[in-house]
């Protein structure tokens, strides 16, 4: 059973790949004659792709080659300095809530600020050509961004800090984790509960160390893909082995 599933799996691979985004593919009639395989076979192998954000199931249409993943590079840290690649697509950003909040203590110790000190906590749904694709929580140090409003949170953040606050973020940690999505989460991110999805989180800080933002995002795990570019070489710049012996570290660009 196994291998003709991965044998059908290979085939749907195939034709996804032959296809245009919003493509329907065969029927699961025609692709059982053609594959020779039952019908339970087909769907598990199909039900996989679909999970993984490959195919998309219509009730009573049929399956169509879903919408390409957005693709983020991870890129060495003497890279990231210089200018690192941003993922494709034309982002965009709706701000849910802004508001000012303590720090409290586990926020307090990530920004290195007191648990009392006033932040500006804002909530915003990012979007990739009109798709949402990730919820964003961030907290900024409130006498960093007097008078933030909402309008300077719908572009590129970092941009506003440098052109309009004179901040010029420099350094960021971040990890990257999988889980999955609650209801709230999932509907605002267009999905089915316990939906998988990325989380990241982020503390940034600008040339001087200081942090400037800490940041808590969920990226749907069916429109969203990590890409990591190694360079292989004996001690050559880039090289895993050698960056891991030098505490150098692999993250993705943001902003």
């Amino acid at each position: 059973m196994e291998l003709k599933r991965e044998r059908v799996r290979e085939h749907l691979l195939t034709v996804i790949e032959s296809r245009r985004p919003g493509d329907a593919i065969p029927s699961e009639r025609t692709l059982c004659a053609t594959l020779a395989v039952s019908r339970p076979t087909l769907r598990a192998a199909v039900d996989e792709l679909v999970a993984t954000g490959l195919l998309v199931r219509e009730h009573g249409r049929g399956m169509f080659v879903a919408p390409d993943k957005i693709t983020q590079e991870l890129v060495a840290e003497h890279r990231a300095a210089a200018g690192a690649p941003r993922s494709r697509g034309d982002w965009t950003s709706t701000v849910l809530e802004l508001r000012t909040v303590r720090a409290g203590a586990r926020i307090g110790r990530r920004l290195a600020v007191s648990p009392a000190a006033q932040l500006v906590h804002v909530t915003r749904l990012r979007h990739v050509d009109a798709a949402p694709i990730a919820l964003e929580h961030l907290h900024v140090p409130a006498d960093l961004v007097p008078g933030l409003t909402a309008a300077d949170m719908e572009g590129g953040f970092y941009a506003h800090l440098r052109e309009r606050r004179g901040i010029r973020p420099a350094h960021a940690v971040q990890s990257i984790e999988p889980t999955v999505l609650s209801e709230e989460e999932a509907a605002l991110l267009d999905v089915p509960v316990l939906s998988p999805a990325l989380l990241f989180d982020r503390i940034t800080s600008d040339a001087d160390g200081r942090p400037v933002e800490y940041v808590r995002s969920l990226y749907r795990g069916d429109r969203y893909r990590i890409v990591s570019r190694l360079a292989l070489g004996d001690g050559a710049p880039g090289d895993p082995a050698t960056d891991a012996a030098r505490g150098g570290t692999w993250w993705g660009t943001v902003g």
